[in-house]
C-alpha cells in the first residue's frame, strides 16, 4: 500500500482540513490546554464528518449536477467555502450558542481560566497586582498592554506603572514608565477598575 497515493492524499485531506480549521479557530476564541497529536488529529476528523453532515445535500446536489462542466471556478469556490469557511461559521455558532445566558445556566463556561476570560474582554482597566510578598504594583491597562492566554503561562504587560496614593488610589504615572511585566509565579491576586 502506497500512502503517497493521490487518492489517499486527497482522501486524508479532505477528512482532516475541515476539522482542523475548526479546531484552530476555536483555540483562538477560547485558549486551552495544549493536546496531543494523535488527539487532534481524531477531533479533526470528527469536526470534518460533522461539517459533511450538514453540508450532505448541499454536496451531494454539486456533485450530481453538472457545475464542475459548466463553472470549474465556481466549483472550486464552492469547496473553498466548504473546507475552510463553513468551518470558521461553525466554530463562531458553537461560540454563540455556548457563551449564551442559556447555555451559561447549565453548562460550564468553554474559557478554562478567569485570567483568559477577563483579558478577552478587550476592556481597558486601572489594575493593582499584588503580589505575594505583599508589595502592589499600580498600572494601566490599555491599548498597548498585553498578558497571555493559556496554554502559557498567566503574564500581564501593563503599559503604564502609576505611583499609588496614600488611600491606595492611582496618583500619577511614574515618569518616563515604559510598562512593566509581571509573571504569575509573583502575583497574589489582581485587582480592576474601569479606566474612564
Amino acid at each position: 500500500m502506497d500512502i503517497w497515493d493521490i487518492d489517499k492524499i486527497v482522501l486524508f485531506l479532505t477528512f482532516v482540513i475541515p476539522g482542523f480549521v475548526s479546531i484552530k479557530v476555536y483555540q483562538i476564541i477560547f485558549p486551552g490546554t495544549e493536546r496531543s497529536s494523535s488527539d487532534l488529529l481524531i477531533d479533526a476528523i470528527s469536526y470534518s464528518c460533522i461539517t459533511y453532515a450538514i453540508l450532505g445535500v448541499p454536496i451531494y446536489l454539486v456533485e450530481s449536477g453538472k457545475l464542475r462542466e459548466q463553472s470549474g471556478f465556481l466549483y472550486f469556490l464552492f469547496y473553498v467555502f466548504v473546507f475552510f469557511v463553513f468551518p470558521i461559521i461553525l466554530v463562531s455558532l458553537w461560540k454563540a450558542i455556548r457563551t449564551s445566558d442559556f447555555m451559561q445556566r447549565r453548562a460550564p463556561h468553554p474559557t478554562a481560566l478567569p485570567w483568559d476570560y477577563v483579558f478577552s474582554q478587550g476592556q481597558h482597566y486601572w489594575v493593582k497586582v499584588t503580589l505575594n510578598d505583599g508589595k502592589a504594583i499600580y498600572g494601566k491597562y490599555s491599548e498597548r498592554s498585553f498578558s497571555s492566554s493559556a496554554p502559557a503561562k498567566e503574564q500581564i504587560y501593563l503599559e503604564e506603572a502609576w505611583f499609588a496614593d496614600k488611600r491606595g488610589g492611582f496618583k500619577k504615572p511614574k515618569k518616563n514608565s515604559a510598562g512593566v511585566i509581571i509573571v504569575s509565579s509573583e502575583i497574589s491576586t489582581v485587582e480592576f477598575w474601569h479606566l474612564n
